[in-house]
């Protein structure tokens, strides 16, 4: 067995930091949390009283399938599908050293054997953040899940490579048999990418990217299937539409308006709404701008005012807000405390923030067994030297790190 003093203990259930609290552990699970548990003499005592101890934190939008942000623009040409798998298994394992137990890797543009990397630390073969995965991006030609785009001035070298993309297509058809294919290799959710984005140079994030009849083949294929959907998604009137079709989340919605929140919330449909990405152009933080693709920042400033108001449409939200980074420039993409940054200098309320982190990301993830820090539980548990309540930097110097019992290498990726 082995005991844990905490300093102070947020359990992902109150919204409040506890003083003098222990937690007991019995292999993997957690059995007791309280004051001055009663333990057998062998018990092993891990003496966290300098450390804020929580749930392990959950990432619910990470790609991971690079190993630095300024080599993504090689990714066509020179990454090869092994050097993806790679990445993933790096981003896994530098996650878990910050302290993020899960993680949530939405897809990538190309293949990256993610389901792989996740089964091997699942089995023990390698160490890493559990992986709640969907591989592939569903998408059409041209669109935000379309990396050949950039190369379209050159249609041979293009529609060849669009040929590796196996979830790009067009047709109600086409969509039902890409689901059918992801579930049946072992896909945990269904990534959307209704509309266009930022990131990608030739479309426009109010671009609608899918036909209704191709997303609603997607959503009730995957109902019919037992599982969920979420959606890149930007503008109120495709998420509206997208609400209404039956779909379970939204990524992102930066220029959502009130009307559509309260029909989210209506629904029940919860919202990972990724601030850390566009953060630059709402705090006007020019420097970090200028890392920024020019297409990219040409489109956040262009959007701006927008991306404004929808900001603070969604805080002000009584919407089910799960966190997540969707780190691809700028920070890399194990740099998982980014956003609790942009959450506080916004003006959230911390406990918000790490309750989406933990217990609110587990809903989403559909973990029943993490997420909080009470009986029963599996034992993920991470432990931060500053202070979670005043200090944004909080989540990038992690100080300590179990997962399931097992305790690791704790990293601080602070600056």
């Amino acid at each position: 067995m082995k005991k844990i003093i905490c300093g102070k203990l947020y359990d992902g259930i109150s919204d409040k930091l506890q003083e003098n609290m222990e937690i007991l552990i019995d292999k993997k699970n957690i059995i007791s949390v309280g004051k001055n548990i009663e333990s057998l003499h062998d018990t092993e005592i891990i003496d966290l009283s300098h450390l804020t101890v929580a749930p392990g934190m959950i990432d619910a939008h990470v790609h991971a399938a690079f190993f630095d942000w300024r080599e993504i623009d090689k990714d066509d040409i020179y990454y090869t599908n092994s050097m993806r798998t790679l990445a993933v298994a790096e981003c896994a394992r530098k996650t878990l050293a910050g302290g993020f137990t899960t993680i949530r890797h939405i897809g990538w543009f190309r293949e990256d054997n993610s389901l792989d990397v996740k089964r091997a630390i699942e089995k023990g073969f390698i160490e890493g953040s559990r992986m709640v995965v969907a591989p592939h991006f569903l998408c059409t030609p041209g669109s935000h899940g379309d990396s050949t785009q950039k190369l379209g001035v050159n249609p041979m070298l293009s529609n060849f490579l669009e040929g590796q993309l196996p979830t790009m297509g067009s047709g109600a058809d086409f969509f039902r048999n890409a689901v059918r294919k992801e579930v049946k290799h072992g896909t945990d959710f269904i990534k959307i990418m209704a509309t266009g984005g930022f990131f990608t140079p030739n479309d426009s994030p109010e671009d609608k990217q899918l036909s209704d009849d191709e997303l609603q083949a997607i959503i009730d294929t995957a109902n019919s299937l037992h599982t969920t959907v979420t959606a890149h998604a930007y503008t109120s009137e495709l998420i509206t539409t997208l609400v209404k079709m039956g779909i379970h989340g939204i990524e992102h919605a930066s220029m959502i308006d009130e009307e559509t929140a309260r029909l989210m919330e209506q629904y029940n449909v919860y919202l990972v709404p990724t601030f850390c990405p566009y953060d630059e152009i709402i705090m006007l933080d020019e420097e970090k701008l200028a890392q920024k693709p020019e297409a990219f920042q040409k489109k956040l400033k262009y959007y701006r005012q927008r991306l404004v108001k929808g900001r603070k449409t969604i805080i002000n939200s009584k919407l089910k807000l799960g966190y997540g980074t969707d780190l691809v420039t700028g920070y890399n993409n194990y740099e998982c405390g980014r956003e609790y940054s942009a959450w506080l200098r916004n003006g959230v309320n911390p406990f918000r923030a790490l309750k989406a982190a933990t217990a609110t990301n587990a809903e989403i993830l559909g973990l029943k067994d993490v997420g909080t820090i009470q009986p029963g539980k599996l034992a993920d548990i991470s432990g931060w030297p500053r202070d979670l309540l005043t200090d944004h930097m909080a989540l990038l110097d992690c100080g300590f790190v179990m997962k399931e019992g097992k305790v690791y290498n704790a990293v601080s990726y602070a600056d």
